[in-house]
């Protein structure tokens, strides 16, 4: 039983995946906070986007 379990969690909206967008998202704005403080200038200016 346990066994499919696992296979059928595989895509979608499941805890882990949601953890992991969560602990992204953090490491990204943490990121352009970093970008911005050191650069001087927002991130879409420091890559040349506006």
């Amino acid at each position: 039983m346990q066994g499919q379990e696992q296979n059928e969690a595989k895509f979608g909206f499941t805890a882990k995946a949601e953890n992991w967008n969560g602990r992204l998202a953090m490491i990204g704005f943490i990121a352009a906070v970093i970008t911005e403080y050191i650069s001087g200038q927002g991130v879409l200016h420091f890559w040349g986007l506006m």
